[in-house]
């Protein structure tokens, strides 16, 4: 497996997940407000999204558990492998969603909604990085 890529962009999932956290005003109010800042903080979710589905294929190629056709099949195939729970593939899809609503801006962004997810939801990326050290440590 290749563990140093993996960590590698773990490394980066933490650093953009902190700089989120580090930036994330406790209200509202405030977040709607921060122009460049809070697109940074947009930006950042994102980067740490695509890590964390980048890390879900790679997982997918080393162990080859066959060849998907995007990254809810990769997960998918995590899933049937025990290498995920059912309940992570849930937030990773969560997560996939919010990227795609940034990415697109389908409509505009809803900074209301986009604020309290971040706030209820970073957690989840801590979550997913648990599993992967395991994972790294068990080899599976």
């Amino acid at each position: 497996m290749r563990k140093e890529i993996i960590r590698t962009k773990i490394k980066e999932i933490e650093e953009s997940i902190r700089l989120v956290e580090e930036h994330l005003p406790d209200i509202f109010e405030e977040f709607s407000s921060m122009g460049l800042i809070k697109d940074g903080i947009y930006k950042r979710t994102e980067f740490a999204i695509e890590d964390v589905f980048d890390i879900c294929a790679i997982i997918n190629s080393d162990f080859e558990l066959g060849i998907p056709g995007d990254d809810e099949e990769i997960v998918e195939n995590l899933v049937k492998n025990e290498i995920l729970s059912e309940e992570m593939k849930e937030k990773l899809s969560l997560m996939k969603g919010f990227r795609n609503i940034v990415v697109h801006k389908y409509g505009k962004i809803d900074d209301k909604l986009a604020f309290e997810i971040l706030k209820e939801d970073i957690r989840d990326f801590y979550d997913f990085i648990g599993r992967i050290e395991e994972i790294l440590e068990n080899g599976g």
